[in-house]
């Protein structure tokens, strides 16, 4: 027995099934598409805007979280600290770790593909501290600690966050690539001229660092143009010496720093810095021993207790010819006693969560405040 099913009929696609639409149906089909079209369009686009402005109230939100200081215009009015980078100079995560994964997988480094580096506090770019410095004059300077392989990356992570509209000076502990590598990006924190015509920005740094530098950014390095030559826009660098003396302060944007030097390996000497009146402040961030003189300088039993000590922390275990490692940190924090200590260098052998949680049970047992700091991380202090 045959089933009659019968034709198929064709969807109606014009107004007149099975009829060719005249030019002017077609028209009016085509405006009734275009706008509809529009309608959708315009309703993603509404929404896209309320997501962007929800996106941006969000961002002022941790701003403010991040900085409960600022002002209405986005600006602070105190000094602060603000940890632009914590990590090692191959920096976490490290990218061997995410290309010929280990079995089983690195934690620290394969957390970095599913959390976003700013909720990440395992993500380390180059170390790099800038000091934000509430003036007596009711103005800030902004001066920068070394400028690394991953400072244009710092710059837009925690510069946008932090309201840091620009560099006015530079201080360099050394001419290692971790320190120096990004200097050719300081372009982006000054102002814009195609002929060069600013004003450059100080930067000071020891006499071996600036004839390593000559030869690493020669075109940084200003000299006069042979007939001919095309200016080039670069960074603008006003190059000033200072000696790996603690007896020879210098002042950077009208903070005064205390040159440290401290052995990075027993055939090279690494810059530290002491600064602030009201809090003293030390930053070492590459260090495998300090000499007797600096370690006086910034020791409770010599020319007095630091506020705050940042220091160099490379492994958890053992030892290492030019970085201190946790074991040799924690014997220089007792020698040292300081009252509040922040560690930085970390490579990926560190869980921040979970080493801070053992720094916290060593800190009650030892009367010694220490703990890992993190990418983004900003103290507001009185300097």
């Amino acid at each position: 027995m045959r089933l009659n099913v019968g034709r198929v009929q064709p969807p109606k696609l014009f107004p007149y099934a099975g009829e060719i639409p005249s030019i002017n149906e077609s028209l009016f089909l085509s405006r009734r598409c275009f706008a509809s079209t529009l309608r959708v369009c315009s309703s993603i686009l509404s929404k896209f805007h309320q997501i962007f402005s929800l996106s941006i109230s969000f961002s002022l939100f941790w701003a403010k979280m991040a900085n409960p200081n600022l002002t209405e215009n986005g600006v602070s009015d105190s000094s602060a600290l603000i940890f632009l980078g914590t990590g090692c100079s191959s920096a976490v995560p490290n990218a061997r770790c995410l290309i010929q994964p280990s079995d089983p997988p690195c934690e620290v480094c394969f957390q970095s593909l599913s959390v976003p580096p700013e909720r990440n506090p395992n993500y380390r770019c180059n170390t790099s501290l800038l000091i934000d410095y509430f003036r007596s004059d009711g103005n800030h300077s902004y001066i920068l600690i070394d400028v690394g392989k991953t400072f244009r990356e710092q710059v837009l992570r925690w510069f946008t966050i932090h309201k840091i509209p620009r560099v006015d000076s530079i201080v360099l502990t050394h001419e290692h690539a971790d320190a120096v590598l990004g200097l050719d990006d300081i372009r982006i924190v000054q102002p814009y001229s195609p002929t060069n015509d600013i004003d450059p920005t100080p930067i000071y740094l020891s006499q071996h660092a600036m004839e390593s530098l000559a030869v690493k950014f020669p075109y940084l390095i200003p000299k006069k143009l042979k007939e001919g030559q095309e200016v080039r826009r670069v960074a603008q660098l006003d190059w000033k010496i200072i000696e790996d003396d603690c007896e020879k302060p210098f002042v950077a944007s009208s903070l005064k720093f205390v040159p440290l030097p401290v052995m990075h390996g027993e055939d090279y000497i690494c810059l530290g810095f002491l600064f602030g009146d009201k809090s003293r402040v030390a930053y070492i961030s590459d260090v495998s021993r300090f000499p007797a003189s600096t370690e006086y300088v910034i020791s409770k039993s010599g020319a007095g207790q630091l506020d705050l000590l940042i220091l160099d922390t490379l492994y958890k275990e053992g030892s290492h010819n030019v970085h201190f490692c946790l074991p040799q940190t924690l014997e220089a924090l007792k020698r040292i006693c300081p009252k509040r200590t922040l560690l930085i260098g970390m490579t990926h052998e560190f869980d921040h969560h979970k080493d801070n949680e053992f720094l916290m049970e060593w800190s009650k047992r030892e009367g010694i405040s220490v703990q890992l700091a993190h990418d983004g991380l900003r103290i507001p202090i009185d300097l």
